[in-house]
């Protein structure tokens, strides 16, 4: 076992850590990335090699893979050797032992987590030094990936989401002339029987190195098991290495319509598949054509990855009858496209929410309010872009009704007017369960606690990604920032467009023209990219007119955040009605 660090160590050595400047580190390896993306769009390979060495054996690198590794939701879960970095020292130490030279890939550690059907779910836990490593070549891996990825593969590609997955679905299945025939596609153990020969002959990166993580073995039981086949769920690449498995799916199966059937015999056929890491549908026009035609194409391609359909879940549906994708349901009722939540995953939810409830009968009911609120509103979240408020009402009626069954176990000589009196606070113009909790702005009396209410939750549409777009590529730097902007928040999103342009006297802080208010003719602009470890920040956000925005990304210049003349402050001031300052 190696030793990464001593608890003992000076205070000095311990502050190394704390003194890495983090914004140099990701701009260095923002910039690299954006050259491989640049380099393997040329079809440059041999400038994509030499910019991944350089990656790779650099010291920024190494440092955000250790801070990838030690801030991610398992740093807490340590592999065979029982060794965690959660400590600086550790964590600076840490970046000096990620070298290739010498590098032995040491077993998984085999843990099984439970999956919503009952069955346990395996997973294999690499080391920390493993997971640094894996995390350190993902940094050049990942760009080059993305460039060969399919336009509609959503699962685990940064700026991507299920809501795009589902977004897509419903463009393809909403008109009344859109494809009437889904099939509903599992693939059986993915992660489990994906083929390494496969994987090793077609996954750009070292080869020795891979090789290394796929046969390191894993430790169930106490007893080492060989992996033969499969990529550990639970190791940092592995999201990565099974997109690559599966990237040509969309794009080798409509090459091979258009050259099976003809270009204009597969535009009628209205095939279109969207897929999230394994998961995926596809439309059509006929049974007959995704049964005879498309489901034998998928197979041999997944067969050449040691992979197959499963046959009990794999099925071909009707759109009137509906079908689940991503915990919802697509169906049409009438010739009209509804996107609900599925009952299993509203089941689910709520087995959750009533354990939770059921569990803490004897806590304080602000702790229980806690501990509740961010599961409904993360649920709910999820749901916003559907035809979801019925179901919202719904559970929150099952929610009211185990609540007071808590209250009644709580109480049990009370009867359940007293309950509801005694937990149901007025709120405004509603009655809710509610604590009470210290007034946040300083005030002597404690102020309600509400439990959150799923129909609060405003339905929302979400606003699509461009399937080509690469977030590493700089020729997507703008739209994805405008993606963003469309993405936040509105309410949010506009007052602090408001506060940028108070700030900037009203002025572009390219060519320091007025920029109209009124119309928010004007562009938000990050001065760091967030590719390069910008933030959101103000202070890293101006605002521009379109073509001056297009013209810093199309020449590359500079922008800084401009300081308004007392002139500039009282012209916006009198035009909001406010009492301008005197010039000192």
């Amino acid at each position: 076992m190696e030793n990464i660090g001593n608890d003992a160590a000076p205070l000095d050595e311990q502050q190394n850590w704390h003194s890495i400047d983090w914004k140099k580190v990701y701009v260095f390896v923002g910039k690299t990335q954006m050259c491989i993306a640049q380099a393997m769009t040329d079809k440059d390979f041999r400038r994509v090699a030499r910019l991944t060495r350089s990656l790779i054996r650099s010291w920024q690198a190494k440092a955000l893979a250790v801070r990838r590794v030690t801030e991610n939701q398992g740093k807490r879960t340590s592999g065979i050797d029982r060794v965690l970095w959660d400590t600086p020292t550790k964590k600076w130490n840490a970046i000096s032992c990620l070298d290739p030279k010498g590098y032995r890939a040491r077993p998984l550690r085999r843990v099984y987590i439970p999956k919503a059907d009952g069955k346990e779910r395996p997973l294999g836990i690499p080391t920390m030094k493993d997971r640094a490593m894996q995390a350190l070549y993902l940094l050049a891996l990942e760009p080059a990936v993305e460039c060969a990825s399919d336009p509609n593969s959503y699962g685990f590609r940064k700026g991507r989401s299920t809501h795009d997955a589902r977004s897509q679905l419903f463009v393809s299945l909403s008109k009344k002339v859109s494809a009437s025939w889904v099939l509903d596609a599992d693939i059986s153990g993915f992660f489990d029987n994906i083929n390494h020969e496969w994987l090793l002959n077609h996954v750009h990166m070292d080869k020795v190195m891979l090789n290394k993580w796929l046969k390191s073995g894993v430790v169930d039981a106490g007893q080492l098991q060989r992996t033969d086949d499969g990529t550990p769920q639970g190791g940092i690449i592995s999201p990565t290495l099974a997109n690559i498995t599966l990237n040509g799916l969309e794009t080798g199966l409509m090459q091979f319509l258009r050259e099976t059937l003809g270009t204009k015999p597969t535009k009628k056929g209205k095939v279109n598949l969207i897929r999230y890491a394994d998961d995926f549908v596809v439309t059509g026009d006929s049974k007959e054509l995704l049964e005879n035609t498309v489901r034998p194409w998928i197979v041999e391609f997944l067969r050449e990855r040691g992979l197959t359909l499963s046959k009990e879940k794999t099925r071909i549906v009707q759109i009137d009858q509906g079908f689940d994708f991503l915990g919802w349901n697509f169906r049409k009722y009438g010739g009209k496209l509804l996107i609900k939540p599925s009952q299993k995953n509203v089941k689910a939810f709520y087995g959750k929410v009533k354990e939770i409830i059921a569990t803490s009968v004897s806590i304080p009911t602000e702790t229980l309010i806690k501990r509740l609120n961010p599961v409904l509103q993360g649920w709910a979240q999820y749901h916003k872009g559907t035809v979801a408020k019925q179901t919202f009402s719904k559970v929150d009626h099952l929610i009211y009704w185990r609540l007071t069954r808590w209250g009644l176990r709580r109480h049990p000589r009370k009867t359940g007017k007293w309950v509801y009196a005694h937990y149901w606070k007025q709120c405004g113009s509603r009655r809710l369960f509610a604590g009470l909790q210290d007034d946040p702005f300083g005030g002597d009396e404690r102020i309600p606690l509400p439990l959150y209410s799923l129909v609060d939750m405003k339905i929302v549409r979400h606003v699509k990604v461009k399937g080509d777009y690469n977030p590493f590529h700089p020729d997507w730097v703008a739209y994805g920032e405008k993606l963003r902007v469309q993405r936040m928040g509105e309410t949010i999103w506009s007052a602090q467009r408001a506060s940028l342009w108070f700030d900037q006297g009203g002025k572009c802080a390219l060519c320091e023209q007025e920029i109209d208010m009124a119309d928010e003719n004007m562009d938000d602009h990050h001065i760091v990219y967030r590719q390069l470890g910008g933030s959101d920040s103000l202070s890293n956000r101006v605002l521009l007119h379109p073509v001056c925005h297009r013209r810093v990304h199309a020449l590359g210049l500079k922008v800084i955040k401009p300081v308004p003349s007392t002139g500039d402050l009282n012209l916006v001031k009198r035009q909001r009605g406010m009492q301008p300052v005197e010039d000192t």
